[in-house]
């Protein structure tokens, strides 16, 4: 048979004239479909990336200079105040410090670009108790946070009934960050059902450590959002420093990434260098407007650095770990954005305000005991046992 078909195309080939204008016909045919093709690539070009972000290199300093120098600004900001609040800890003005030097590179980056507002077409923010910097880049003053660790009666958050960086706002959908490990994947679940339904271009967001993802609700998280035909508009994101409390993450995960857990339910997935806040604004930009155009769900992971141990309960010492604001300030330097004198400035200026601000929150007043059952309600009645 081979034999055969060869003797065919032989005698196909013997006319050399023949042969030429079958080979300029066929020549033609192809340039004039790929001239089609290309012209309906660049018209569909066109529409699909009207309003899309434009491609730009991650990592590299594609932002302008008023978006890295303010970048720069909240993460200082964010840091004096957090290292302010080990002191208030370490002065005994405070029962327990946890926080987020360290984050501040992936915080601040997603709180510049989260849609604050309350209802479901703003974005939901469930976050953890590592959150300073993104609530400080959305707006947030220093003195909610230190009412919230002093315990005031001031603290507009829990009325001083609860642990430092446990924020809540309302008015900015940021939902009540809880002490239990991960509880906020589940929750989110609930926001982008309702967001889904009004067809908003709302995002639940959702953050968490490394050690969390061991928890349930981590991966009910992945199953809720990416059921086929009823997939939610959530950015799941996981700020991986490596550790869990005192448990290092080498000796508990088989995996290589985190993130690489959504392939198994078909989600788009990406790991990040969290202390760069030039490749983690980018790519946070990219991933919601991804998920606000196509109402899917993102995984994306963040590595992070832990500056001061878990908590007050490790001691809150410096761990020497690599600090996201002096790579920052050293690119910035380097590439004539920022100077040696401005640098310091700001340094001196938000230590002195965090300063300030924890001297003027001491002489608030402490909650009283009778306000114990305030905003603590069971089926729509208050749960004071007092009243019933």
């Amino acid at each position: 048979m081979t034999r055969k078909k060869a003797s065919k195309k032989k005698g196909k080939t013997s006319s050399p004239s023949r042969s030429k204008s079958k080979k300029a016909k066929k020549s033609a045919t192809k340039k004039a479909t790929k001239k089609s093709a290309a012209k309906k690539t660049t018209s569909r070009k066109k529409t699909t990336t009207s309003k899309q972000p434009p491609k730009k290199k991650l990592g590299s300093l594609e932002l302008d200079k008023e978006t890295l120098l303010g970048m720069h600004d909240l993460m200082v900001k964010s840091r004096k105040l957090e290292e302010r609040m080990i002191q208030i800890y370490k002065r005994g003005d405070a029962y327990f410090w946890i926080g987020a030097p360290g984050e501040e590179a992936f915080g601040v980056a997603l709180g510049m670009q989260i849609q604050k507002g309350q209802g479901p077409e703003y974005d939901y923010s469930h976050l953890h108790y590592r959150c300073t910097p993104t609530l400080i880049a959305m707006g947030m003053e220093m003195e909610p946070a230190i009412r919230l660790i002093m315990n005031k009666a001031t603290d507009p958050c829990t009325g001083g009934r609860n642990f430092s960086n446990h924020y809540c706002f309302p008015e900015w959908n940021i939902v009540p960050v809880t002490s239990p490990i991960e509880v906020q994947y589940s929750a989110a679940i609930g926001t982008a059902i309702a967001q889904r339904r009004r067809g908003n271009k709302g995002i639940s967001i959702v953050s968490g450590g490394d050690a969390g993802t061991a928890e349930g609700d981590f991966a009910s998280s992945l199953i809720w959002s990416s059921r086929p035909g009823f997939e939610l508009p959530m950015y799941i994101t996981v700020q991986n420093n490596r550790w869990g409390i005192s448990t290092d993450y080498g000796s508990q995960h088989g995996e290589k990434y985190i993130a690489d857990r959504g392939r198994a339910f078909g989600m788009r997935t990406g790991y990040y260098n969290g202390n760069d806040p030039i490749e983690t604004y980018l790519a946070i930009q990219d991933d919601m407007y991804y998920i606000r155009r196509n109402g899917l769900p993102v995984l994306a992971e963040f590595e992070v650095s832990r500056l001061y141990g878990h908590s007050s309960a490790s001691g809150a010492n410096p761990t020497g770990d690599v600090c996201c604001i002096e790579l920052f300030e050293d690119k910035l330097l380097r590439h004539g954005i920022l100077t040696k004198e401005l640098i310091k400035e700001r340094h001196d200026q938000y230590q002195e305000e965090a300063r300030s601000v924890a001297e003027k929150v001491r002489t608030e007043a402490d909650p009283q005991a009778d306000t114990i059952w305030d905003n603590v309600w069971v089926d729509n009645e208050n749960a004071d046992w007092r009243k019933f």
